[in-house]
């Protein structure tokens, strides 16, 4: 898992991604905001699997985190607009996702990784 959680970091650190400000998701602008290395260590990386994508979002099934005090269950999450997908992510596939917390508190998928 640690060389799994090292990848995503790296890969995202070398990106040139953002993070939304906005708290309406509908209406993000994921390119007022350089994720910086700060927000890549306090990612939260957790278990899913994808149900669907939609417009910005994916809707997964996913494991509890602990960190942020959420149970396993199933819900759309915003995606950043330039999320990094490794590997074959398909509907149904399990996937390691990393989520980051923006300023406004919102939690937002950062990288989806495909579990092997």
């Amino acid at each position: 898992m640690r060389k799994t959680l090292t990848l995503i970091s790296g890969i995202i650190l070398s990106s040139n991604m953002a993070m939304a400000q906005s708290t309406d998701h509908s209406t993000m602008d994921h390119g007022n905001m350089a994720m910086d290395e700060a927000m890549v260590e306090d990612g939260v990386h957790v278990k899913a699997v994808v149900n669907s994508f939609g417009e910005g979002t994916v809707n997964v099934s996913h494991d509890p985190i602990p960190e942020i005090g959420w149970p396993a269950m199933t819900m759309d999450m915003p995606l950043l607009e330039n999320a990094e997908m490794m590997g074959d992510i398909e509907v149904g596939a399990p996937i390691t996702m990393m989520l980051v917390k923006g300023d406004d508190g919102m939690y937002v998928v950062a990288a989806l990784m495909a579990d092997m």
